[in-house]
């Protein structure tokens, strides 16, 4: 997948959405098939998964990036006017990614979770990669920005790569019940400090929940519970109820947390019961806020009608460039159910539908992926009352 409005494939948030994906789809299976959307569902996810495992070239090898970020970025127009050069960015044994590897693993590990009962083989597949990179990921340690430069512009691994390996590690063991992977996330829980955001970059807080509802023990369970309460109780909200975590992507940020605190509660994870304010998150993007805006494109009769996507913004037919970034025209192509930003703030004031503001008007292949997870687990919910 391109990874928002630009046309580069960052391998490293596009291996957390799918494996975001991948955990909602697991878990949350029913509500998919609810809403009538589990074959596109796993169509969705093996674009994602077929790439990572045409990527993964050589036991020790992985392509993490196609296309240079700065030349890519001054380019505005469709995918298939695109003349510049799309170099391939690799990981390797001398040149090591462990956080990328490591978050590959446990997409493809959760994907062949999803796969299991209707395609084994393609099951079997996903499932040997992701013991392979995360072998290499394990064996060969270091940050894939170290490695990879341009991706550190973009995408730098902040975080570094601990969680990765225990997320990696949690999901081979969720996959194949081999214990030595729990260990290994079990020994590596201690070093990943109290995130208070679940995001492509810092997977310690889905470590420590997950680690919760596998073993049952108190002190996962404590450290889940305290990160919803820091979340839902000790962050900034805007008026309406939004916890505001960051500036980038603060929609995505809060679906996300919302998304693993509805799980944690339904899996024994927490002390105390988030469901209603991580409810509340979801409703409010969909357009339950004073302004009674839809930040989802498509949905409801308020949205964002000017995203910063550089396909959605060109016409149907003839040139696109940078005078149609700069008109003040909508979207001539509606991207439907792409999530926006949103605010920029902890203030309900504080979004523009303005194509040039990045910050609150980009989509992104992973602000969505926590959003439809919850989506699916509060469908899920419903179904059961």
């Amino acid at each position: 997948y391109y990874d928002a409005g630009d046309y580069v494939k960052f391998g490293f948030p596009m291996a957390a959405t799918a494996t975001m994906i991948g955990w909602g789809a697991v878990d949350y299976k029913a509500g998919y098939v609810k809403a009538g959307e589990w074959d596109n569902l796993k169509a969705m996810l093996k674009w994602a998964t077929d790439y990572f495992i045409a990527a993964h070239t050589g036991e020790n090898e992985f392509v993490g990036q196609i296309g240079d970020g700065d030349v890519d970025h001054a380019f505005w127009g469709r995918p298939e006017d695109m003349t510049m050069d799309r170099p391939a960015f690799k990981i390797t044994a001398a040149a090591p990614g462990s956080d990328l590897a490591g978050e590959t693993a446990a997409a493809l590990a959760a994907a062949s979770l999803v796969f299991r009962d209707d395609d084994p083989d393609y099951a079997d597949t996903c499932l040997q990669h992701a013991r392979e990179l995360y072998q290499f990921a394990d064996t060969y340690r270091g940050k894939y920005s170290d490695s990879i430069p341009n991706a550190a512009k973009f995408y730098n691994s902040w975080s570094g790569y601990n969680d990765e390996l225990a997320w990696g590690a949690v999901w081979l063991y969720r996959a194949t019940n081999d214990a030595t992977y729990l260990q290994k996330a079990v020994d590596l829980s201690g070093s990943l400090g109290s995130p208070n955001e679940l995001s492509w970059d810092n997977k310690g807080s889905g470590v420590q929940i997950l680690l919760a509802s596998i073993t049952g023990e108190d002190e996962y369970k404590n450290i889940a519970t305290a990160f919803c309460r820091a979340v839902f109780v000790d962050t900034p909200r805007t008026e309406d109820g939004l916890v505001f975590i960051q500036q980038w992507g603060s929609l995505r940020h809060a679906s996300n947390v919302a998304f693993a605190c509805l799980y944690a509660q339904d899996h024994g994870a927490l002390n105390t019961d988030y469901s209603d304010d991580a409810r509340h998150q979801i409703d409010y993007i969909l357009g339950d806020n004073s302004k009674q805006f839809s930040y989802l494109i498509g949905f409801g009769d308020n949205y964002p009608l000017k995203p910063h996507h550089g396909s959605s913004s060109c016409p149907t037919t003839g040139s696109c460039d940078w005078n149609d970034f700069n008109s003040d025209s909508p979207n001539p192509q509606v991207l439907e159910g792409a999530l926006v930003g949103g605010v920029t703030e902890a203030n309900d004031d504080s979004y523009n539908d303005v194509r040039s503001d990045y910050v609150a008007n980009e989509v992104t292949t992973d602000y969505n992926a926590g959003f439809q997870s919850a989506l699916a687990a509060l469908i899920t919910r419903d179904q059961r009352i």
